[in-house]
């Protein structure tokens, strides 16, 4: 029964995504996430990075709570842990010297290096509430189960199928 409960529990963890058919590149999340964590404007603090592919193509990017990340499998030191309740990974910021190992392994770039404080920065999900989400002014962003993306990409796919059916 344990092992049902944590596994369903999981499934259930939501993390920030972003739409790429609606985020039109402003990085107003990066602006109020680094407003907020660190009490000023610049996008080089921020946990999110939004990510822009010339012409069109804008996506921003945070934390996938990976169910078995590797970056706190790669740091040398065990600066970070993963909240076996939330998901979210934690620094310990005494124990972080930006060696980068971190970085380097996380499949989607969603940690980076603090310049000023040289330990890494990664989103918390603002404590369960991400300050990005309500800021975005196309409501690019929300946050969902990877169940819910799952379901949204299914949805997506099948859509034109059905129309093509319907004509």
């Amino acid at each position: 029964m344990m092992l049902q409960r944590r596994w369903v529990s999981k499934t259930h963890r939501k993390f920030v995504v972003s739409d790429s058919e609606r985020c039109i590149g402003c990085r107003i999340c990066e602006q109020v996430c680094s407003a907020l964590k660190v009490g000023g404007f610049n996008p080089l603090l921020s946990c999110i990075r939004t990510v822009r592919i010339e012409p069109a193509f804008n996506i921003s990017m945070a934390c996938r709570l990976c169910e078995d990340p590797t970056c706190v499998k790669s740091c040398p030191r065990n600066a970070l842990s993963k909240d076996e309740k939330t998901g979210i990974i934690k620094l310990d910021e005494a124990k972080c010297n930006g060696c980068k190992w971190c970085i380097e392994t996380c499949e989607f770039g969603a940690i980076a290096l603090n310049p000023v404080k040289k330990t890494i920065i990664v989103c918390d999900l603002c404590n369960g509430d991400p300050k990005c989400l309500s800021y975005c002014p196309t409501e690019a962003l929300s946050l969902k189960t990877p169940e819910e993306i799952s379901q949204t990409t299914r949805k997506k796919t099948i859509m034109p199928l059905v129309s093509r059916i319907s004509e």
